[in-house]
This record gives C-alpha cells, sequence and structure tokens, in this order.
C-alpha cells in the first residue's frame, strides 16, 4: 500500500518539485513577481473562496434533506447528485455556454441587466461550484446518518427551534465531515481547468486561473514557471488537508483526556 502511495502520489510530486526548483531562486522570484500569475492566482483564490462558501451552505442542506426527509423524488435527487463525478467537465462548460452564451436560453436576460455570464467571471464559479459540490454532499450525509436523530430530537424536546437545533447540535456532530468536504471542494476549484477553460476563454490578464496559466505556460515553453505555479497550488491543497487532519486529532487527543 506505502509503495502504491508512493508510486502514485510521492513520485510525481517530488518530480515537480525538483523541475519547480532546479533553475533557481530567481525563477520562482521571476514567476511569483510576473502580473499574469499574480492575476491568475488571485483569480484562483476568489472562485475558491465562493465556491467553497456556496458548496459548504447548499451541500449541508442538500445532505441533510436527502437523510432526514423522505419525499417524492427523493432516490432521483440522491443520484443526481452524482451527476457531477459522471460528466466530463468539458460537457459542463459546453452545457454553461448553452445556456448563457450566445443564443442561449438565459442570454437575452442577463443581456437586458447588463450582466455578463460567458467569458467572465461569473461563468468560471458556477461551473466550479457544479462539479465541486458532490465532495461537501458525499462527506456530510454518511456523517447525519451515523449520528442519527436522537440529540436533535431531544433538543426539539427542550424547547429548541428547529434552526437552534441545527445549529447547536447537528452542526458541532458534523463539523469533521464537512470539514474534509470543504477541503476536498477547495482542492477541486483549485485544480479544475476543462470547464472553466470552455467558460472563460483563457483570456491573458483578464480570465486566466492558475491553472489555465499552466497550460498557456506549458505550451509556451515556460516550463520552470509552469512547475513553480503548479506545486504551489499542489501545496495549498496538501497544507488545507494536512492542516483539518491535524487539529481533527488534537481535539481527539484533548478529548480522550
Amino acid at each position: 500500500m506505502v509503495c502504491y502511495v508512493a508510486v502514485l502520489l510521492l513520485l510525481p510530486l517530488a518530480s515537480i518539485i525538483w523541475t519547480a526548483l532546479e533553475p533557481g531562486w530567481a525563477t520562482i522570484r521571476e514567476t511569483f513577481t510576473d502580473p499574469d500569475v499574480l492575476h491568475a492566482l488571485y483569480l484562483t483564490a476568489v472562485i475558491a473562496l465562493i465556491t467553497v462558501i456556496v458548496t459548504a451552505v447548499f451541500g449541508v442542506i442538500v445532505a441533510w434533506v436527502l437523510v432526514r426527509q423522505r419525499f417524492r423524488g427523493r432516490s432521483f435527487l440522491n443520484a443526481l447528485v452524482d451527476l457531477p463525478f459522471a460528466l466530463s467537465p468539458v460537457t459542463v462548460g459546453l452545457a454553461c455556454v448553452l445556456l448563457f452564451g450566445l443564443g442561449g436560453w438565459f442570454k437575452p436576460w442577463f443581456d437586458a441587466r447588463g450582466i455578463q455570464i460567458i467569458f467572465a467571471l461569473p461563468s468560471m464559479i458556477l461551473v466550479t461550484i457544479f462539479i465541486s459540490i458532490p465532495f461537501v454532499i458525499r462527506e456530510v450525509q454518511p456523517v447525519l446518518e451515523e449520528v442519527g436523530v436522537d440529540e436533535e430530537d431531544a433538543a426539539r424536546t427542550l424547547g429548541a427551534s428547529v434552526w437552534q437545533s441545527f445549529r447547536k447540535v447537528t452542526v458541532p456532530n458534523i463539523r469533521w465531515g464537512l470539514l474534509y468536504g470543504v477541503a476536498l471542494s477547495a482542492a477541486r476549484a483549485i485544480g479544475e481547468i476543462g470547464a472553466v477553460l470552455i467558460v472563460s476563454g483563457g483570456i491573458q490578464g483578464k480570465t486566466e486561473t492558475a491553472t489555465i496559466y499552466i497550460f498557456r505556460a506549458v505550451e509556451e515553453r515556460q516550463t520552470p514557471s509552469a512547475y513553480v505555479v503548479a506545486l504551489s497550488l499542489a501545496l495549498a491543497s496538501i497544507v488545507l488537508l494536512l492542516t483539518i487532519e491535524l487539529a481533527k486529532r488534537r481535539v481527539e487527543k484533548e478529548r480522550a483526556r
């Protein structure tokens, strides 16, 4: 198992680190002072932040509805959650263009209000949210099933409202599942390229995210800069996951004392 992880994860990561650092620190400094790189990283951070907030809120709501409610079409909704896993990101991007692009169903409504969706930030956020939200739902859903409804029912019996019960009982019980889902959603948002490339157009200095910058840099034979940015994205995702894992272990140790 260790060898399997080393081959699939550690060796590629070590290769990226070596390629990024081989030209020297001057390349790293030049990369992170390049206005295009700074804008791409900023845009990626904005998209990831908004995606995390939206997927956390709606992911918990959908997971709670699927676990706690019984209604007609529940099985269909449960299957629909996995749709972003089954669809190619490029297909998601093309669907967004069909809806909001030239001749799209909703384009006249947004044009009348001066709102640009395609080749702008809104479409990039929309496709990223669509692709990332299942991670939160699928992390929270089994935790909700495991904790059951006893504590929530007890809280309501004692006079708590549905919202108070959810905020003071449900959320603390699902917090680690939610945090893992948020971390996976953030990592997916940071690394997304297919759907974002379709709807953004990859306009340099305007709608170019970090992953699209890497794609362009490789094509233009700016390999060291591409690897430096790729390494920064990988480290961001790894640090996020490790921080949550270490925080969880610390809490568990304090409880065990």
